[in-house]
């Protein structure tokens, strides 16, 4: 097994890492990596409808999607992202379990007591420390999680805080759960450095088990994938599952209600109602909506206004 610290805290490089590294290595790997402020959903979820858009867009919160499914994380410099790849003959020997099981044993030895929950989560006096999830290709599994060590819980309540029924649609949704960090729980004082030396040792101690560093070629290889997959809009916020919005909202004194239906990201169609635009300017501005990312900057351009109350209604 290659046991891997990435020193890169960008989340589309790490994410791309470990997506190359699922896709081109034969070997098992153990993987840690941090990034900066970052809300990762799942593959399968709407974006827009899974943040507090106007949230991590005015505190600087990096969105990314990821590779498997599952709900919505957040990552941050007190987070520990682990990751196992593994080697499968068959789909029937794939458990959260065996990948969650060390990360368990790991925290007892701190004296710390880790269960699991119905939802994949980890977690101390039944608060989430960690979310899990998996991706499968051929016969190789991933499977990553978060580690809240002391991360800004502030920052990830906020972060993926979200008013319900503004978006609908099939996309896969996440199950919001009360959180805590590990540090509170240690019976001696950790920094997050020792923290991830001591979960990689464990990994280096069993047997086969050896150090790997990122070569220049997998860099090479693993840029281009952030280049041409991760950092895109099209998969940060287009792959989102079609979905409709729509919202009420008072402004100046006057009301605005807002219909779209949204297909990868661009409106296919639009309605605008209420009494905030005078006719036929509502209409008209139905109509240029279509087309158009559902994104701060397209909305903004449409609506040929700076005002941010009035932008933001539209997510």
């Amino acid at each position: 097994m290659l046991c891997i610290v990435l020193k890169n805290n960008n989340p589309f490089y790490c994410l791309a890492t470990e997506e190359y590294l699922l896709k081109n290595f034969d070997d098992d790997i153990f993987m840690l990596w941090q990034s900066d402020k970052t809300v990762v959903v799942g593959k399968h979820q709407n974006a827009l409808g899974e943040v507090n858009y106007r949230y991590v867009r005015e505190n600087n919160i990096t969105v990314a999607r990821r590779i498997s499914g599952g709900g919505t994380v957040y990552h941050d410099a007190g987070n520990v992202n682990f990751a196992f790849i593994k080697n499968v003959k068959s789909p029937a020997e794939i458990s959260f379990k065996q990948f969650t099981e060390p990360v368990v044993e790991a925290l007892a030895q701190l004296d710390i007591e880790a269960t699991t929950s119905g939802r994949n989560d980890l977690l101390i006096e039944g608060l989430k420390i960690s979310g899990n999830a998996e991706h499968v290709f051929k016969n190789r599994v991933l499977h990553h999680g978060t580690l809240l060590f002391n991360s800004d819980l502030e920052n990830l309540g906020n972060s993926i805080k979200v008013i319900p029924g503004k978006y609908t649609s099939k996309a896969v949704q996440s199950n919001r759960s009360k959180v805590a960090n590990i540090s509170p729980f240690l019976k001696n004082e950790m920094d997050i450095e020792a923290f991830i030396d001591f979960l990689i040792d464990l990994q280096l101690k069993k047997d086969g088990a050896e150090s790997y560093t990122i070569s220049a070629h997998d860099e090479e290889a693993i840029k281009k994938l952030v280049d041409e997959k991760f950092t895109t809009w099209d998969w940060r916020w287009g792959y989102s599952p079609k979905y409709t919005f729509t919202n009420k909202a008072e402004i100046d004194g006057r009301t605005l209600e807002i219909y779209l239906e949204v297909k990868k990201g661009h409106i296919e169609n639009a309605n605008l109602q209420g009494n905030y635009f005078v006719e036929p300017y509502t209409t008209e501005l139905s109509a240029l909506l279509v087309g158009k990312q559902h994104f701060y900057e397209d909305i903004r351009d449409v609506l040929k206004s700076d005002n941010e109350e009035l932008i933001y209604a539209f997510f």
